[in-house]
């Protein structure tokens, strides 16, 4: 196929510089055809159009690549596979033909199929501090230099349309409260309604129409914060078109290239501020003369008061084991030896996991979203401790144990003793009666007279706790005797003789 510029060298040759076809064909480099079709034509552009593009490679497999893209054709656009990977899966089953063959029949149905009449959708309109709407999605990052899969909490105030987008590694319910608490505390209020799909952590149950049932700790929530939920039609994703649209629009300004954190609390912040400069720079779609954030600016006004952060735990009961040890999500927790064998509430708490044996708090850790870690705290297991002093020594729960400095010094001085770790552990058992702070304080004033014993700490606790006399009163000179009685013994000796 030969270039615009090419037909007018051709043209120029023949018509005014009379030049034979066959020069012409020679120097310029093209058929003798190709020039007398130019000279003969009026053509200005040759354009080259397949006919029908026959398949001799394809073949047989044309109906087994119309299977996989109709399987994906009801896919979000970024989990379908490109024709690479078509390419390669068709390899993998025997397929010996080009990949332009592929890529030609790929493309052809999908243009085909993308013909198709678009749904006609109706535009919604908010007033201010109406509502909000609600979605998750997941995102790529790298945390610690290490690719990892995070679930993002979008959330997106119908009017203004002010995003909000939060990181966690879980979408969880207690997660969603979190979630909720956060956006509200980022927005300085809350909407009325609250738009959301029919997310498991919302809704137990869907009925014909708009009627659902949604999960008793969800309507808590909401409750909470006054809001009315509202879930969309099944399938119907255009109900809360907003925050679908911010899925795919933050994603690829916020997640694209790949953000770089050391810890999720650096990324969240990171967010924050993100969401506030594209609302500065975005104008609005309906006010075109204002950004978003002028106008959510004006919509702070209309949103209602905050209540504070809602309380947002999922409780389950388990039974600790003989080790002192819960399971919650995968992970191992610590709780104290009274609750050993026993049955135990846990409360799942966005960032913390408190355990509960009956009304008292038998345990109180950070969360940990990591699997199969075992999280200690060595106090926990000091009433074991007591009896069973030889374990301080390889007990994994106390091997880097941070105690505080003094206990540290006397634990290191007692080692060199034959009885070291018995000695310890009875000064660490006399933290169940005299508390942390005394027993520090006692540990402080023994190694500040030099002497670094199990014996004498506990001497020094048990002189502390011994109570303080009472201080002599001052006699006013107005009750002193001008006349003090002599004492006078020989008197008793008088008495004995009478008698």
């Amino acid at each position: 196929m030969i270039g615009v510029d090419q037909i007018g060298q051709i043209r120029r040759a023949f018509f005014e510089q009379r030049r034979a076809i066959k020069e012409i064909s020679r120097d310029l480099r093209v058929s003798r055809t190709t020039v007398r079709k130019v000279i003969r034509g009026r053509e200005i552009e040759f354009k080259y159009e397949r006919g029908v593009q026959p398949a001799p490679r394809l073949g047989e497999w044309v109906e087994i690549l119309t299977e996989i893209l109709e399987k994906e054709a009801n896919l979000p656009r970024r989990e379908r596979r490109s024709t690479q990977r078509l390419f390669e899966e068709l390899r993998g089953r025997g397929y010996d033909g080009a990949h332009d063959s592929v890529h030609r029949f790929v493309k052809s149905w999908r243009d085909e199929r993308a013909r198709v009449p678009a749904q006609a959708f109706v535009p919604m309109s908010f007033a201010p501090g109406e509502a909000y709407q609600f979605d998750w999605s997941h995102e790529t990052i790298a945390l610690q230099g290490l690719p990892l899969t995070i679930k993002a909490a979008h959330m997106k105030l119908s009017h203004s349309r002010m995003p909000f987008v939060r990181a966690y590694f879980r979408e969880t319910q207690e997660l969603v409260f979190d979630a909720h608490d956060k956006a509200f505390l980022f927005y300085g209020g809350v909407c009325r309604r609250g738009i959301y799909d029919n997310m498991k952590t919302a809704v137990e149950a869907i009925f014909l129409g708009r009627a659902r049932q949604y999960n008793r700790r969800f309507l808590r929530m909401c409750s909470h914060h006054l809001v009315e939920p509202v879930a969309c039609t099944p399938a119907s994703g255009w109900e809360k078109g907003q925050v679908e649209n911010q899925v795919g629009n933050l994603r690829d300004q916020l997640f694209r290239p790949k953000p770089r954190v050391k810890s999720l609390a650096e990324l969240n912040a990171w967010l924050e501020d993100q969401c506030i400069a594209l609302a500065k720079r975005t104008k609005h779609p309906e006010f075109k003369d204002r950004t978003i954030w002028e106008v959510f600016q004006d919509e702070r006004a209309s949103l209602m008061e905050l209540r504070g952060p809602f309380d947002g735990f999922v409780e389950k009961a388990v039974r600790a084991s003989t080790t002192c040890l819960i399971m919650v999500d995968r992970n191992r927790y610590s709780v104290d030896a009274r609750a050993a064998g026993r049955m135990v509430l846990v409360r799942s708490h966005a960032g913390r996991i408190v355990v509960l044996l009956g009304d008292e708090v038998v345990a109180d850790h950070p969360r940990h979203f990591q699997r199969d870690q075992t999280i200690y705290d060595p106090w926990h297991y000091l009433p074991v401790l007591v009896r069973k002093p030889g374990a301080l020594r390889n007990g994994a729960p106390f091997k880097d144990w941070a105690l505080p400095p003094a206990l540290t010094q006397v634990r290191a001085k007692l080692k060199i003793h034959a009885d070291g770790d018995r000695q310890f552990v009875k000064v660490l058992g006399a933290v169940l009666v005299h508390g942390l702070a005394a027993v520090e304080a006692a540990c402080a004033e023994a190694l500040e007279a030099g002497i670094a014993s199990g014996d004498v700490i506990l001497t020094v606790l048990a002189r502390q706790r011994q109570p303080v006399a009472a201080p002599s009163i001052a006699t006013p000179d107005a009750l002193h005797l001008k006349i003090e009685p002599v004492a006078d013994c020989g008197r008793y000796d008088s008495i004995r003789k009478v008698a």
